[in-house]
């Protein structure tokens, strides 16, 4: 198996063995974040209903010109998806970090997130 493929699997695993804990309920919905090469996406979901109550991303035009890949637009993310959160009056969360590394932008958007006003 190449590098690549091997890259991904593993990242499916640690996905899988976190939603196996995490799950979000109507009280504290999950806060799930997408790391792409060039952008980073957040949904706020409520997993027993199946819906989305919030959702941004750096492709979004209200959350500004930070660039696109970096940290400084993952806090960009971070700041208008916990601004979007408490006006649907979420203000608990349960972080999914979709299998990716707690680190780089990752934190950037859970720490913006925090400062914003959300509870994890």
């Amino acid at each position: 198996m190449d590098k690549g493929k091997q890259k991904v699997v593993r990242r499916r695993r640690r996905r899988y063995g976190i939603r196996k804990r995490v799950e979000g309920v109507p009280g504290r919905p999950r806060l799930s974040v997408y790391r792409s090469l060039n952008h980073m996406y957040a949904q706020v979901i409520d997993d027993l209903s199946g819906t989305t109550i919030v959702s941004a991303s750096t492709r979004d035009k209200s959350v500004g010109d930070g660039g696109s890949g970096n940290a400084q637009a993952a806090e960009a993310v971070g700041v208008k998806i916990a601004e979007k959160a408490k006006a649907a009056g979420v203000t608990k969360v349960v972080f999914d970090r979709g299998g990716f590394r707690y680190h780089g932008r990752i934190r950037a958007l859970a720490d913006a997130a925090r400062k914003g006003g959300l509870e994890f």
